[in-house]
């Protein structure tokens, strides 16, 4: 897997790092707080061009992996307000701190901490895993090697 899959992958996860912000005494409302500043679009978008940049660089596609890899960042918001808990998130930060929901919530909400180890946070894990089997099955199909 090259380094490029990587940062990929690290970027799908990386909004939940706010979840720091409940160590700090950051309330979940607020703009900094869980599925606050982290999950917005803008934010998205910054990492985006932040991996363009990166990628020019390093001497390989800048426009695609910058355009893939605000996909990516984004994708992790649009698909938490598709969850069934919490405050909802706070896509138009910084212009907004409003929290916003899908009209349609299929995703049950993961448990946050160790308690994602818990019965209910394995259900949770299980359950996305079936829902997401088909992406999983498109990205990990073998390719050939470029």
């Amino acid at each position: 897997m090259n380094a490029w899959r990587v940062i990929l992958i690290l970027l799908s996860v990386l909004p939940d790092l706010d979840v720091v912000a409940f160590a700090l005494g950051i309330p979940y409302s607020a703009p900094m707080g869980h599925r606050g500043a982290a999950h917005s679009l803008t934010v998205a978008a910054l990492c985006g061009l932040a991996c363009g940049v990166a990628a020019r660089a390093g001497g390989v596609g800048a426009l695609r992996l910058g355009i893939v890899g605000g996909l990516v960042m984004a994708s992790h918001g649009l698909l938490d307000t598709l969850t069934d808990g919490g405050l909802g998130v706070a896509l138009l930060w910084p212009w907004s701190n409003h929290r916003f929901f899908a009209p349609w919530r299929p995703i049950p909400v993961a448990p946050i901490g160790a308690a994602l180890f818990s019965a209910r946070g394995l259900e949770v894990m299980l359950r996305e895993t079936v829902q997401f089997l088909p992406l999983f099955i498109v990205g990990l199909w073998p390719r050939r090697a470029d």
